[in-house]
This record gives structure tokens, C-alpha cells and sequence, in this order.
């Protein structure tokens, strides 16, 4: 009767970007080497860290940065490192399908192999959150991978603030949730409200509500809209965190530095703790009609 364990590490990274676009992604390979020379097998980057989060304003040139997922320069470099490594790498990219545009999420294998695509599926829109000009909303449903290291579900950025999308992904059999975010400070004419704890607080719900770890990567620093530099800017507070199976952070980034956190879990054991404390079997989709409705009907 006795399960065997299945311990994994897991991190996730924090750095800022700029517009020497290459330094985005040679920064973030040195993250992901660094973490992987720290034991890490599973290794989260930031939403859309190959770029400035160009969000921050509406401007159709900003569409070229989209790649197709076939034939992206990006998924091509970090689908080899993760070969190299024998690492899970899950990879935020801008993707252009066709005629149209997603926040889209590549999962990567520790062989290497792409495992499929996740778009997106709630698009905020806002002052600096501008992505319902640049992104449709996600058409793949809410994906969870069996990899070398376990079955990973993954949201991106907004998704996080939905108690739906993790409770789906637990109910597709995640083992681990994870985020890839891209958020901080609210400019004009939105409050000058810091949402970092809210943020933190609403994610460890999560992991606490399905009995799951939960890792969250985020940006830092300040970026500047390219067309109102002087009145439009966004500091991103960093904060990336993991988050254990009740809830409790376990690893914190600070809100300015560039880091690389982990933490170790026992996958079986917390696959013991879920069978025995049944919040899945005391479910009652019965009652929950109302969740298929924007009103709550």
C-alpha cells in the first residue's frame, strides 16, 4: 500500500526587459541555467519575456513581434534548451495564427518535445493593460501536460485571478499550477492602487483551495510606452513566488531584483493529501449551473 516518492524541484525566474531584444532571451537562458545548476527540473519564465510588455499601449506595429509556433526563432532556441538540460521549460510567446493574434504558452518537454499550445483565455483590458487591441481570446480550452516531472497545468497572467481556471485544471489531473505574469503598477487614469498582496493572496487561494503547489513568474522594472514615455509608464513589482499545497509561500522574489527561486515538493505525498481530504469528492456540479452564466443565473 505504500507509494513511492516522486520529489521534483521546481523554480521560477524574475528579470526585467528592454528593447535589445536579444538580451531579453539571453538573460533568460542564464536564468534558466542557473536554476537547473540549482537542482530545478521544472522552470518558469515570465509572460512575454521576450519583448517589453507591449500591452502598456495600442499600436499595430507591435504586431510584428508575433511569431507563427511552427517556425518561432524563440520556441526553436528554448525547446533545445530544455533537450539540453532536461528540463520542463513552459514558454510565453506572442503567436500569430493565421490573421489573428494570442498570448499563447508552449510546453516544453524535458526531451525537448513540444507538448502543445495554451492561449490565453481571459484578456483584461486597461489603462496599460491593453491587451484585448493585440490578443483573441484563447481558443484551446484550459490544457494540463504530463511531463517527465509530473502533470502541469497552465494559466497565463490574468487567468490567475479566476478560481475556475485552477479548479479545471486540478480536475484535469495538475499535480503543479503555473503562471506566467506580467503586472504591477495601475497608470493614469486608472487609482494609483497597488495590487501585489491582492495578487499573491488570490494565487495562494488557489493552491490552498485544490491542495496544490503553485509557481508564479514575474517581471521587474519600469517600461515606457513607446508613443507617451513621460505620461505612460508601468513599474513591475517583481514578486514571483511559490506557493505550497496549503497555500503558505514557500520562496518570495523581492519586487526589484532579478532572482531565481526554488522549492522541493513530494509529488505523491501531496497526491496522498488531496485523496484524504476530499474537497473533489464533495464536490457538487449539481449545484453549479450558475457558473456556466455571466449573471449567475
Amino acid at each position: 500500500m505504500n507509494r513511492s516518492a516522486r520529489p521534483v524541484t521546481v523554480a521560477a525566474t524574475q528579470f526585467a526587459c528592454g528593447w535589445q531584444l536579444p538580451a531579453n532571451l539571453d538573460r533568460a537562458e542564464r536564468l534558466v541555467r542557473q536554476a537547473h545548476a540549482r537542482g530545478a527540473r521544472i522552470i518558469l519564465l515570465q509572460e512575454l519575456f521576450a519583448t517589453p510588455y507591449f500591452c502598456i499601449e495600442q499600436d499595430p506595429g507591435h504586431l510584428r513581434l508575433a511569431e507563427s509556433a511552427d517556425d518561432s526563432p524563440l520556441l526553436q532556441r528554448f525547446g533545445a534548451l530544455a533537450a539540453e538540460l532536461g528540463v520542463v521549460l513552459p514558454i510565453s510567446f506572442f503567436e500569430r495564427a493565421g490573421n489573428v493574434y494570442f498570448n499563447s504558452l508552449a510546453m516544453f518537454d524535458a526531451d525537448g518535445r513540444r507538448l502543445g499550445i495554451y492561449r490565453k483565455s481571459h484578456i483584461p483590458n486597461g489603462p496599460g493593460y491593453q491587451e484585448k487591441f493585440y490578443f483573441s481570446p484563447g481558443d484551446t480550452g484550459f490544457r494540463v501536460w504530463e511531463t517527465r516531472y509530473g502533470r502541469l497545468g497552465a494559466g497565463i497572467c490574468w487567468d490567475q485571478w479566476f478560481p475556475e481556471s485552477a479548479r479545471i485544471m486540478a480536475l484535469m489531473g495538475a499535480e503543479l499550477l503555473l503562471y506566467p505574469t506580467a503586472i504591477g503598477s495601475e497608470p493614469p487614469p486608472a487609482s494609483p492602487v497597488d495590487s501585489r498582496l491582492h495578487w499573491q493572496r488570490t494565487q495562494q487561494g488557489h493552491a490552498a483551495a485544490n491542495l496544490m503547489p503553485l509557481i508564479t513568474s514575474n517581471r521587474i522594472g519600469t517600461e515606457y510606452s513607446l508613443q507617451n514615455p513621460q505620461g505612460l509608464h508601468i513599474r513591475f513589482y517583481g514578486s514571483s513566488f511559490i506557493a505550497d499545497a496549503s497555500g503558505g509561500l514557500v520562496a518570495e522574489a523581492g519586487e526589484d531584483d532579478e532572482a531565481v527561486i526554488i522549492a522541493s515538493f513530494d509529488l505523491e505525498q501531496l497526491r496522498c493529501a488531496r485523496d484524504n481530504w476530499f474537497v473533489f469528492r464533495d464536490r457538487r456540479p449539481d449545484l453549479y449551473a450558475p457558473l456556466g452564466s455571466f449573471g449567475g443565473r
